[in-house]
């Protein structure tokens, strides 16, 4: 099969022939040897499955000690089983001997011989592609959630119909908002039509019937977010220009303004006295804690400034911090530009956007959150996150203070609830230091408490009711059954951390087919292999990021988390985010010890503006354009990331092309494409430009 190859990167000088086949004769024979050692552990060393997309069939072409794909032949529909292709000749298919730089590829669609570093470092960026979305085993959040809600019907088009590359009027968004405008948290018409604002209606998400394709505008003296682990501990004050809370927790040491800083003393509502000295009496209360080892992903609600979070990472502990939007000024955002992860989210009517049982331990410190109301309700949402066996840690007032009568009055009836849950409280403890006190609560293992009760409030939920459920779904006031069969997820704890990473969960069978194709143990390990083999050997060489520079990380549409714990050394964080017509993999990666979120890319992300340094989307464009106008999408993608952050994609040549063009269209700095057969890989660099035009968007004004 003949293969175009073209790669293409700025500043490089071509190279003579000669060397260039001598680089394609060693490439070749360590790809052999590589892929040897990397399949050796699958049922038969000859074969590897593929899967057939749902539009054309597809074959792998082998590069180095990765593999890249090519489409061939298209069909009109994919089998359910994934097709067993013989890996081809590794040697016969190196040939990368043509590049053209960014200032030539303006004027000169020739090609041009590409520099020894790009063979070395661009070769070897393989592409796994997932099987058919209508895997028994991994059904999507739209499937789970088909009997929660009514899902709209998927918009088939072409490039041609989906894009219209010329005309791209890119405008800046003329929002109440302004800098800090979030599409799906700041719709004021939604908003005002509301009933009601009882149960934080008002901070969920509502999003406007067409995405923006605005730009958000930049505050006024932006400038390059300061590195981590100072970040930790300043900010710039022009970033976030708040200072709301820096006069309403002055006395809880949260934040304060310090000339042209924001500076962060690790204080909190609860621990004025920092949080280090907090989290180590936590630890001290329940030694079974075990911060970073038994305990490892955790939830903390009401986050604040998540100076909390920011400490846990001392203690190899990954936080996903949430907080409504404005409730406390720009909290989550403060927490972002800090490098700590955090979403906007609420504990309102719905469902939080993650599966069941995947929390080690949920926190709440003076969280605002009225956990004793209506039967518990709330706390009921707490119980479908927390795993069998998990930690509710909750430092507030109704626990120590008696002279309140109204904290003396929800004491009870958390007390009341608690039970009710079969919640064991472990230990109520006071931190001297503080002068506050901490309850600890542990979720039941099994169903034994369950059964025993005298009466059922809250009530078991039916065999129908899907814990994992969590799009855009309604909160459901009762329990789910502690899974009590020993090869189903949270019938025991997970490995110890950081064993937990690289050894596949108990609950994955050989029976279950994986995202692509083999059995899911196999899947995930080579999935998990493949991605070391990507970052080592691309994505860390050549490609023109600055490493250390990176903080805060999206993957758009992870499958297993491989390639964030492929970074797992690096000084940085990865939000794993499973869209919600891809195979449901989400508790796999919270079960090897990383976090993710549910989410429908043709919405906006409910996180603030410039949240992100690098974006990385594996095949994410090619299935979308599908369901919705890329256009917006790119615009989110504008948002959510910062002025010199970057853009990396894997997709299909053609959705390459299209993205290429909107991003220069953004004035962002190509820095790479690089493309084998239908297949590329590309990245971008955002600028600092903004359009003169405004466009009001009628939504979000007001």
């Amino acid at each position: 099969m003949q293969v175009e190859r073209i790669a293409r990167q700025a500043g490089r000088r071509p190279i003579p022939q000669g060397k260039i086949n001598a680089l394609i004769a060693f490439i070749g024979i360590a790809g052999v040897i590589g892929l040897a050692a990397i399949y050796s552990n699958l049922n038969d060393p000859n074969i590897i499955d593929f899967s057939l997309s749902k539009s054309s069939k597809e074959k792998p072409v082998i590069i180095g000690s990765d593999y890249l794909w090519v489409n061939g032949n298209t069909s009109e529909a994919a089998p359910r089983q994934a097709e067993s292709v013989e890996r081809p000749n590794v040697g016969k298919e190196i040939n990368e001997t043509q590049a053209i730089s960014n200032d030539q590829r303006k004027g000169n669609k020739g090609k041009e011989e590409v520099s020894n570093d790009v063979i070395s470092n661009v070769a070897l960026t393989g592409i796994l592609n997932e099987t058919n979305a209508q895997n028994i085993a991994w059904p999507t959040q739209i499937i789970e959630s088909r009997n929660e809600k009514e899902v709209q019907a998927a918009q088939h088009s072409s490039w041609e119909e989906n894009i219209s590359i010329p005309a791209y009027g890119w405008k800046v968004c003329n929002v109440t908002a302004g800098p800090d405008y979030i599409p799906c948290l700041d719709n004021v018409n939604a908003i005002r039509k509301l009933r009601s604002t009882k149960h934080y209606e008002h901070r969920e998400r509502h999003c406007p019937e067409e995405a923006p394709t605005c730009l958000v505008s930049l505050p006024t003296g932006y400038k390059r977010p300061i590195e981590w682990p100072i970040s930790r501990d300043k900010v710039w004050y022009d970033n976030v220009p708040h200072n709301t809370l820096a006069v309403l927790k002055r006395s809880q040491n949260w934040v304060k303004v310090s000339g042209e800083y924001l500076t962060f003393p690790g204080g909190g509502t609860q621990f004025k006295h920092g949080a280090l000295h907090y989290i180590e009496f936590l630890q001290e209360s329940v030694p079974s804690l075990a911060w970073g080892k038994r305990s490892r992903v955790i939830l903390d609600v009401g986050c604040g400034v998540a100076s909390f979070g920011g400490y846990l990472f001392e203690t190899d502990v990954l936080t996903m911090s949430i907080a409504p939007k404005d409730e406390h000024e720009a909290q989550v955002q403060f927490a972002l530009e800090r490098g700590i992860p955090a979403v906007s989210a609420v504990m309102g009517t719905k469902r939080l956007p993650f599966p069941s049982m995947v929390f080690d331990v949920v926190h709440c410190a003076r969280c605002r959150v009225p956990w004793h109301i209506e039967g518990g309700k709330l706390l009921l949402e707490l119980n479908r996150l927390l795993r069998p066996g998990g930690y509710f840690v909750w430092s507030a007032t109704p626990i120590y203070n008696k002279k309140s009568h109204e904290d003396v009055e929800i004491w009870n009836a958390m007390a009341t609830v608690t039970k009710n849950m079969c919640w064991e409280l472990m230990v109520i403890k006071s931190d001297k230091v503080n002068r506050v006190s901490a309850a600890i609560y542990r979720k039941p293992s099994s169903n034994e408490c369950y059964k025993n009760r005298r009466k059922d409030e809250p009530p078991l939920c039916q065999e129908s009711d899907d814990p994992n459920a969590a799009w855009d779904v309604l909160l459901q006031e009762c329990m789910h059954k502690v899974p009590t069969d020993a090869s189903k997820r949270g019938s025991r704890w997970p490995e110890p951390w950081p064993v937990r990473l690289e050894k596949p969960p108990y609950w994955l069978t050989n029976t279950q087919l994986g995202a692509y194709g083999k059995s899911t143990p196999d899947d995930f390990e080579a999935d998990y292999i493949h991605w070391k083999h990507v970052v080592q050997n691309s994505y860390l060489k050549g490609i023109g990021v600055n490493w250390p520079s990176v903080r805060n990380v999206m993957d758009m549409k992870s499958v297993y988390g491989g390639f964030a714990a492929a970074l797992m050394d690096m000084k940085l964080w990865v939000m794993n985010v499973v869209p919600i017509d891809s195979p449901d993999t989400l508790s796999i990666i919270y079960e090897r010890g990383l976090f993710g979120i549910y989410h429908d890319w043709c919405e906006s992300f409910s996180t603030y503006p410039r949240s992100y340094d690098l974006l990385h989307a594996d095949h994410l464009f090619s299935k979308l354009k599908k369901r919705c106008n890329l256009v917006p999408v790119i615009a989110e993608v504008d948002r959510i990331l910062r002025p010199e952050g970057h853009l990396i994609l894997r997709d299909t040549s053609d959705a390459i092309h299209v993205i290429e063009n909107m991003v220069k269209s953004l004035h962002w700095d190509v820095q790479l494409v690089y493309f084998e057969g239908k297949e590329g890989l590309f990245c971008a660099q955002k600028s600092m430009w903004r359009p003169k035009e405004v466009e009001t968007i009628a939504s979000a004004t007001g």
